[in-house]
């Protein structure tokens, strides 16, 4: 009987293989995105996709150019470069000039994810740190439009936006007035269907929501984050509700980034905890400074600033919800 001398590959536990990998999971995450894509450009027209591609390309082609100057093994493929890209362009209006996602790009790529190690190691969401960053045009960054009614128009010329230039019911949600008793104002169905002025993919709760439930259905997120987070911005805005206490509670909630933030990228796989009671922590952190901010800060939102600033907690969460190991006892958690 012939031997088998064939060397083995021997390796450390766990020994499981599985066909999810980072491709599949950026690729449902794009899928889910691609509902609040085509409201956009039902909304605001045809530039809202047109922005989203050259954001995208913009973000592939930085990690590309990265990793082969510095002779990294090359990660596009994975499609998270893609996933960022679409959320940098989901937090634009669609009025922006198209070097700006250009510029967002790079900063989320390069400086945000890459500087920081790659996928996985960065500290902080990409997409929104690129935001932020390119507040530093504030003008770009605030200028939003009504909805259109020439629902394909001009892809290059965004002159024709800017006469349309109008304020977001979050805006009027700050001066303590509901949107709807201003007027032209909108109904609450209307913040929640989308038909409002706002960035490009935060406008529809409603199919948010939708694809938020594809990822569940997918297993490729959980409710903790999202419950946690909405469900506190919702208790705090009742109690201390500016005028009628429901009416003020939804549009807070409908109007804004709270949906797009709190679904997509406040639980980001690199950048929130990794256990169940972490993430209600997180997911409650969150909603607090949101809070906070749209009532005691400048600017009307702040729902980027709040998952900065608990992305930055991240390690201490972990560190004070990890489990106890078996047989052991509470203070031996290091």
């Amino acid at each position: 009987m012939e031997q088998n001398n064939q060397l083995l590959t021997v390796s450390p536990s766990p020994h499981l293989h599985s066909p999810v990998g980072t491709a599949s999971i950026m690729g449902d995450v794009l899928i889910a995105l691609t509902p609040a894509l085509i409201w956009a450009c039902y909304v605001f027209g045809m530039r809202a996709l047109y922005l989203t591609l050259i954001s995208v390309a913009s973000c592939v082609l930085f990690e590309l150019l990265y990793e082969k100057l510095l002779r990294k093994p090359v990660t596009v493929g994975d499609l998270s470069a893609a996933v960022t890209g679409v959320l940098i362009a989901f937090n634009l209006p669609v009025t922006v000039p198209i070097w700006l996602p250009v510029a967002g790009g790079f900063f989320a790529i390069v400086i945000a994810k890459q500087l920081f190690g790659g996928i996985g190691k960065n500290i902080v969401n990409p997409a929104l740190a690129a935001r932020v960053f390119l507040f530093s045009w504030p003008v770009d960054m605030t200028t939003f439009t009504t909805p259109v009614r020439d629902r394909f128009h001009s892809l290059f010329i965004k002159q024709d936006l800017d006469a349309l230039a109008t304020a977001t019911p979050l805006s009027y949600l700050k001066e303590g007035k509901l949107p709807s008793e201003v007027q032209g104002g909108y109904q609450t169905i209307d913040l929640f269907i989308g038909n409002v002025p706002g960035v490009i993919g935060e406008v529809s709760a409603l199919l948010l929501l939708i694809g938020f439930a594809y990822l569940c259905v997918r297993r490729v997120t959980t409710w903790h984050i999202p419950v946690a987070y909405i469900g506190t911005v919702a208790l705090l805005t009742l109690v201390f509700a500016k005028g009628a206490s429901v009416s003020f509670m939804l549009n807070e909630l409908f109007a804004g980034g709270l949906f797009l933030g709190a679904l997509f990228m406040a639980n980001d796989y690199a950048t929130s905890p990794v256990t169940p009671n972490g993430r209600v922590i997180y997911g409650i952190g969150c909603g607090l400074i949101t809070v906070f901010l749209r009532y005691f800060g400048a600017s009307a939102e702040g729902v980027s600033y709040a998952i900065l600033i608990m992305n930055l907690l991240v390690y201490y969460i972990d560190r004070f919800t990890k489990p106890v190991r078996f047989g052991g006892k509470k203070h031996e958690k290091q």
